[in-house]
């Protein structure tokens, strides 16, 4: 086990000025199952005031009894080293706060209010050698690969009912077992999880959902029965049948995806989307056996997914992206079938940088199905063409006239008709680039300029869809769908 010099400096100036101190919790349960730790925490036998005189490079900013040291070390999980008094916790009212926070008498009664016996290991640092501090067996279950609560797992996750969920994710990143009674506590007790706050919730989700075993964590949250806490549109897929195309129930279909799209290390959008994709899929779903059909469901998924993620309070921006590649993750790449006009709608509907995340999702989709099709080529093919035609115009911005010159040819001021103008040109040219010139968009202005308001923008907007709804007809017709 190596120890950062950084975490041996704080010790030795804490020994050195006749306090005790120790590396604590997660960090050492890291070290002694050879991975490299994330954080560094240190628990010691002084108080706040004192640590602050030793280091003049600290914050203490909390009602936790932890200061945290600031290193300039070049390693971020070693810039701020978090440092807290031994401490003792009163009853928790509302199981997410400690009544009162105290110190404690020695480290014992600190690691005791731990959560987990493989948190509630210390290591003492003497010279070169280490002690490990363990009076709950921690290590030991950490040799078997066991989650268990430190005394009384009831007691545990009434004082911070997240530890419900963290029992779950611990159990599936380090590929750990659950031990019965805490397990039954946490059946038990699910409903606690309804007092957390939503964005406490995010965290531990993103950190099951970013490991290398996230459907496992998803599936061991239903048999806590603690899923239906979270995202409660997933159990509605448990045991829903679908087509010819899929061997796995809806739910388990989710759950493939997100396995795939893990084992891909695609990032957390993508991710989110393979396990969101077909969330609407059970009210969607028409008829029965291998011609059943899912109405729509690409869409809808995309407004159920915009609901889950707004309720655990993802940003803006992570909504907006995951439903974008939900909402869009049917489309055609079909060798033949799809066209290069195709290809560009596709790029002004979902935007350029988001095409690789939106071929993953698809990927994590088709290898979820249970039933891939030898289908690299046209991936490939399909990859080629969006190459191909990435320069071509896909915005207004990409004309080679703009509104300026509208109103030079047509002599009128600036309003929505230009606008609605420049939407029928657009459209035009995304079905043939060769429109897109100068001379032949100019003679175009003047052909339309008779027309009204209303009218122009039937023709932009009937342009897009009519293509639209081709589009859609193949992928029913490949995919049994409506």
């Amino acid at each position: 086990m190596e120890i950062p010099k950084e975490v041996k400096n704080i010790i030795q100036k804490l020994e050195k000025n006749g306090f005790e101190a120790y590396v604590v919790g997660g960090c050492v349960r890291d070290l002694l199952l050879g991975l490299e730790p994330n954080d560094w925490d240190i628990a010691t036998s002084a108080k706040p005031e004192e640590m602050k005189e030793l280091f003049s490079d600290s914050y203490y900013e909390n009602q936790f009894l932890t200061v945290t040291v600031l290193t300039k070390s070049k390693h971020v999980s070693l810039k701020e080293i978090e440092v807290t008094t031994f401490r003792s916790e009163a009853k928790y009212s509302d199981k997410r706060h400690p009544d009162e926070v105290r110190a404690a008498g020695s480290l014992k009664e600190d690691l005791a209010r731990r959560d987990f016996t493989i948190n509630a290991v210390a290591l003492k640092i003497q010279n070169s050698e280490f002690a490990i501090i363990d009076p709950f067996e921690g290590r030991e279950d950490i040799e078997r690969k066991i989650i268990r609560a430190v005394g009384k797992a009831e007691e545990r996750f009434g004082e911070d009912a997240l530890r419900l969920m963290r029992a779950i994710r611990l159990a599936s990143v380090l590929n750990f077992k659950i031990e019965k009674e805490t397990f039954e506590a946490i059946k038990k007790n699910a409903g606690w999880l309804q007092v957390i706050a939503k964005e406490r919730i995010r965290e531990e989700l993103v950190k099951m959902i970013m490991s290398d075993r996230p459907a496992e964590g998803i599936e061991l949250l239903r048999e806590a029965e603690l899923l239906k806490y979270i995202i409660p549109e997933l159990e509605k897929g448990v045991g829903v049948s679908q087509n010819r195309h899929h061997i796995y129930t809806v739910y388990e279909h989710c759950l493939h995806s997100l396995k795939f799209a893990a084992e891909k290390k695609f990032n957390l959008e993508v991710r989110l989307a393979a396990l969101l994709h077909d969330i609407a899929k059970p009210q969607a779903k028409a008829g029965e056996g291998p011609d059943s059909t899912f109405y729509n469901h690409d869409f809808l998924s995309a407004k159920f997914a915009a609901r889950i993620l707004e309720r655990l309070r993802f940003s803006n921006n992570q909504i907006e992206k995951i439903c974008l590649l939900i909402r869009n993750h049917m489309f055609v790449y079909e060798v033949g079938v799809v066209t290069e006009a195709a290809v560009r709608r596709l790029l002004r509907r979902v935007g350029p940088e988001n095409m690789k995340d939106l071929i993953n999702v698809r990927v994590a989709d088709r290898l979820g199905s249970g039933v891939p099709k030898a289908q690299p080529y046209r991936l490939r093919h399909f990859q080629y063409m969006v190459e191909k035609v990435q320069h071509d115009p896909i915005s207004a911005k990409m004309l080679k006239v703009d509104g300026n010159d509208l109103m030079g040819i047509l002599k009128i001021e600036p309003g929505p008709k230009i606008g609605a103008i420049l939407d029928v040109l657009l459209a035009e040219v995304i079905e043939d680039p060769e429109k897109n010139k100068k001379e032949c968009l100019e003679k175009r202005v003047l052909e339309l300029a008779n027309e009204d308001l209303v009218e122009l923008r039937k023709m932009a907007k009937g342009k897009i869809e009519e293509k639209k709804e081709e589009e859609d007809t193949q992928i029913k017709g490949k995919y049994w769908v409506k």
